[in-house]
């Protein structure tokens, strides 16, 4: 199974499949990629107030939204409650940057509602790119988790890389 049953997004295990390939055809072919990890800011705190049954139709109706802005080859993927990873082949910081950018203005201006109920969604993005010191799939991953935590100490709502 490699479909997370909530999103339909794929799912972790997937994601570090992929991850893993990604890493071998970075190392082998001297190419690079980036990886994004973000978050749904205070999201217990949207739970808590509208409700789980809330919370999961704002998880599902994210993954909607960001699947069809993506490229073909690149791998999104629900990694965590409410935490999602997307690996971006052949793409540099600077793009990677960009992308995130693009993602978290989306996020913030979307409509997201259940049951009438419209609630304001944000995420924290986090961004790294591979690096030639980087010897697994784990170094890059936790530059960009690191990196995510950084935005949210920062206020939450931004990207940093």
């Amino acid at each position: 199974m490699t479909t997370d049953g909530l999103t339909q997004l794929n799912n972790k295990r997937y994601f570090d499949e992929m991850l893993d390939r990604e890493v071998a055809r970075a190392k082998r072919y001297k190419r690079s990629f980036s990886l994004l990890v973000f978050d749904i800011d205070l999201f217990k705190n949207i739970n808590d107030r509208f409700g789980h049954l809330t919370g999961d139709a704002i998880l599902r109706q994210l993954g909607a939204v960001l699947l069809g802005r993506l490229r073909v080859n690149d791998v999104l993927a629900r990694i965590g409650g409410e935490e999602f990873g997307l690996i971006t082949p052949e793409v540099g910081l600077a793009g990677a940057e960009e992308l995130a950018g693009k993602i978290n203005r989306l996020i913030g201006d979307t409509r997201f509602e259940f049951e009438g109920t419209r609630v304001v969604v944000t995420v924290s993005v986090g961004v790294a790119e591979w690096q030639p010191h980087y010897e697994d799939p784990a170094d890059v991953f936790q530059a960009a988790d690191d990196k995510m935590y950084e935005a949210k100490r920062n206020g939450r709502n931004q990207v940093c890389s």
